[in-house]
């Protein structure tokens, strides 16, 4: 493999293109012939064609011999400290390949930061690769830094997923370095606390404890007025979860659609400082528009029990965590009415108002799409289910709103 690597780096010698501008082929020899640049920058640009005879005769396919090749090049003309390791014996190509994949988008400065610091590359792990890797960047290119950090920071996220029937559910998330050291440290803290107290849970069992202990604290600052922990109660008349255990009890419960037990949903009640609000069962067919263009809470409570989830062909994410979309836009007539309001996660709802996805409410919960291509699906409490259509009379045409059929 060494001996493969040296002769890469002759070869390369004797197939360097020079750079005429960008976009502009070579004449070389007769025939055009365009520089690759397949290392970064201050690698030499190499023969096209030269290259496609070389991966074929070191038995590559096309990509992965061009990667290949590009790696050699790399160590070769930005990183000579690694490059005279693999030629020594002292570190092996697949990881001196490794560096190079991770050093060809830095500039030549930063690039040849990184090579300086691995005078002893045998020893140096993938993870301080990285924090190099990143000092490099921070160090000689920070106007990328700064993009990539913000574009980072616009993914940040916390999200509390569906309850399974077990009462509990996952939490995931991406939090700044330093509010996730914060919460980490508040949540050990709490953790401590009750165990001190007489907690006899698992550690891991008491820092989850620990998190809803924060969450109701902070629940006591509601500026609303109510404290601890709230919920909401939707009461069937004939439904007796929650009124007895003899003969003829459900035991069967809901959250967020989820069945669970009834004797979880009282443990849950039975938690000190907890307010319930009581409501009645919600016509899901009830039409009451109102004239702004903001949504009532009424209305979104409606929606999200008739849709259950954003009703795009296939998507399965949480109604609850969807923006609500006019179906017919406010401004072309369309009410803010349960009726014309259908639930569309963040992907989905941009698709619909920047592409030619497009969609028609065809009766009360039930949407008929048709994508950019003209496939079309129909997707309703039933599913998703794709549909033979060819009449484009019958398209999705959104602009003029239609008052939807009353459900009896």
């Amino acid at each position: 493999m060494v001996a493969e690597w040296a002769g890469i780096v002759e070869w390369a010698a004797g197939n360097t293109v020079a750079d005429p501008g960008a976009g502009v082929a070579t004449i070389r020899d007769g025939f055009v012939d365009t520089g690759l640049p397949i290392a970064g920058e201050g690698a030499p640009l190499v023969s096209e064609f030269a290259l496609m005879e070389l991966i074929a005769v070191l038995g590559r396919s096309p990509d992965g011999g061009r990667v290949y090749v590009g790696r050699v090049l790399e160590c070769a003309w930005r990183l000579p400290q690694v490059y005279a390791s693999v030629m020594a014996g002292r570190l092996a190509p697949w990881r001196a390949e490794r560096i190079a994949e991770a050093t060809r988008p830095l500039c030549r400065e930063a690039a040849a930061f990184v090579d300086r610091q691995l005078f002893n590359a045998t020893g140096v792990g993938w993870a301080q690769l990285e924090r190099l890797i990143a000092e490099a960047v921070i160090r000689f290119d920070p106007e990328r830094y700064e993009a990539e950090r913000a574009a980072a920071t616009d993914h940040r996220y916390v999200e509390v997923g569906a309850a399974d029937t077990n009462g509990l559910v996952s939490i995931d998330g991406l939090l700044d370095a330093a509010d996730g050291a914060d919460l980490d440290q508040a949540i050990s803290r709490r953790a401590t606390l009750l165990g001190r107290l007489g907690n006899e849970a698992s550690l891991d069992v008491r820092r989850s404890q620990a998190l809803g202990d924060l969450a109701r604290n902070d629940l006591t600052l509601d500026l609303e007025g109510s404290s601890g922990r709230r919920a909401v109660l939707n009461v069937h008349i004939t439904d007796t979860t929650l009124l007895g255990t003899g003969t003829g009890a459900n035991p069967v419960g809901r959250w967020d659609q989820t069945p669970i037990s009834a004797a979880q949903i009282r443990e849950w009640l039975a938690q000190p400082g907890m307010s319930v609000t009581v409501r009645p069962v919600i016509d899901l067919a009830d039409h009451v528009p109102v004239t702004a263009y903001e949504i009532p809470d009424r209305h979104r409570q409606q929606v999200e029990l008739r849709d259950h989830t954003c009703r795009f062909p296939y998507c399965t994410r949480a109604a609850m965590r969807c923006d609500l979309d006019h179906a017919t836009p406010h401004g072309q007539g369309g009410p803010t009415c349960p009726c014309n309001l259908v639930p569309l996660c963040r992907r989905h709802h941009r698709a619909k108002t920047h592409s030619t996805w497009r969609y028609q409410v065809t009766t009360t919960g039930t949407y008929l799409w048709r994508s950019p291509s003209g496939f079309h699906f129909e997707v309703s409490h039933r599913g998703t289910h794709p549909q033979e259509h060819s009449d484009d009379r019958e398209d999705p045409e959104p602009g003029v709103y239609r008052q939807q059929p009353e459900t009896n």
